[in-house]
């Protein structure tokens, strides 16, 4: 009995209390003086910002936060920064995604671009081979054209190489053993031969057409042996009946009608048979038998 009115005299003083308490905690905001509105450009905030600032965080009846919030109410307070977090989190995996793909990119055209340059510089050797090749080529057919040019004006060209002298008895056409014995030894140093002719050069005493005709006989009696003991072709030989005109090489002042009967044949070699060696060639003994 004693502790439950005890009980009962003390309740009505808490309840008391309680209430004061409650009128000044109402009563305090009131008596604040309400803060200056700023201008609207200054409240309003930018379009970009709206999205990403979140309504500031209720207080709690006591004009903070509440010291015995629970841990629901701390989580819907920091959900928002975790989700700017997770944003910004993505924003830097695409950055460094986005990084990567140009810097792959990057290599993949600097590959392409040194394997254009590697393909062009071996383009530019092989074009700079086949230059040298053509070059190679073209002093090879300048050479060629001017060895033709040399054959071609060569074609006609002929030197003289050797002499030799047939002597005939006076008013004879018939050949001495020796006359006989120079012949044979021209003949036998054209055998097998090329790119040669035989100049043949009659002279005889006698004036006029009587000279000439025996000059003649001799030149023919000389071709004839040529022919068909040593079937030397005709073509290459070409002669000619002077008479009594001395030869043009005496070194006289005042040449002389010729008094013997004898037979000049030139061996004429051609320049293209010179340069392979085929032409004949006359032992010392063989050339330039003395007149008689």
């Amino acid at each position: 009995m004693t502790i439950l009115s005890a009980t009962r005299k003390t309740f009505p003083v808490q309840i008391a209390i309680f209430t004061l308490a409650s009128a000044m905690c109402v009563s305090a905001p009131a008596q604040q003086p309400a803060p200056s509105t700023p201008p609207p450009s200054a409240v309003q905030p930018s379009p970009g910002a709206q999205g990403n600032l979140s309504a500031p965080p209720k207080e709690g009846f006591w004009g903070k936060v509440n010291p015995f919030a629970r841990k629901k109410w701390v989580n819907r307070q920091l959900d928002p920064v975790k989700g700017q977090l997770n944003e910004l989190d993505e924003v830097n995996a695409k950055n460094a995604q986005d990084i990567k793909d140009v810097d792959a990119r990057a290599q993949a055209g600097i590959g392409k671009a040194q394997t254009t340059a590697d393909q062009a510089n071996q383009v530019a050797t092989a074009a700079g081979q086949q230059a040298q090749q053509a070059g190679t080529i073209a002093g090879q057919a300048s050479g060629k054209v001017d060895q033709i040019n040399g054959t071609v004006n060569g074609l006609d060209k002929y030197a003289e190489k050797n002499t030799v002298t047939v002597a005939f008895r006076r008013g004879s056409t018939v050949l001495s053993d020796d006359a006989k014995k120079e012949l044979d030894d021209l003949a036998t140093s054209l055998s097998g031969h090329q790119g040669y002719l035989l100049e043949v050069e009659a002279h005889a005493p006698g004036a006029g057409s009587v000279g000439i005709q025996n000059s003649q006989r001799l030149a023919e009696a000389v071709k004839r042996y040529l022919v068909t003991k040593y079937e030397i072709p005709v073509f290459r030989m070409h002669s000619v009946a002077l008479g009594n005109v001395p030869a043009s090489d005496t070194g006289d002042a005042a040449p002389k009608p010729v008094r013997t009967s004898y037979v000049d044949l030139r061996l004429m070699e051609n320049s293209l048979a010179a340069q392979d060696g085929s032409t004949p060639r006359l032992n010392p003994s063989q050339s330039g038998a003395a007149q008689p």
